[in-house]
């Protein structure tokens, strides 16, 4: 994928992002921690995915990649670590 058109927007992205993160951490306790999230937009697939000590790994994929595989081989990677 491109970068966006400035850094600006990247920082703006990341902390929507981190936002997004945190504000699914309220329902752990109710409905479980979060494993990923996955939003799809016109231009791209994106994919969060916490990866323990406050830090998240996102994912930036093509919009036509193949989003009911793709989560699951990327918590393959990360247990595997």
């Amino acid at each position: 994928m491109e970068p966006l058109e400035s850094q600006r927007d990247d920082e703006m992205l990341f902390m929507e992002l981190a936002l997004r993160v945190k504000m699914r951490q309220e329902f752990n306790r109710q409905l479980g921690p979060v494993s990923f999230a996955l939003a799809s937009r016109g231009k791209s697939l994106e994919i969060s995915v916490p990866a323990g000590l406050g830090h998240i790994l996102y994912v930036l994929a093509e919009s036509d990649a193949d989003y009911s595989v793709l989560p699951a081989k990327i918590l393959d990677i990360i247990n595997k670590q």
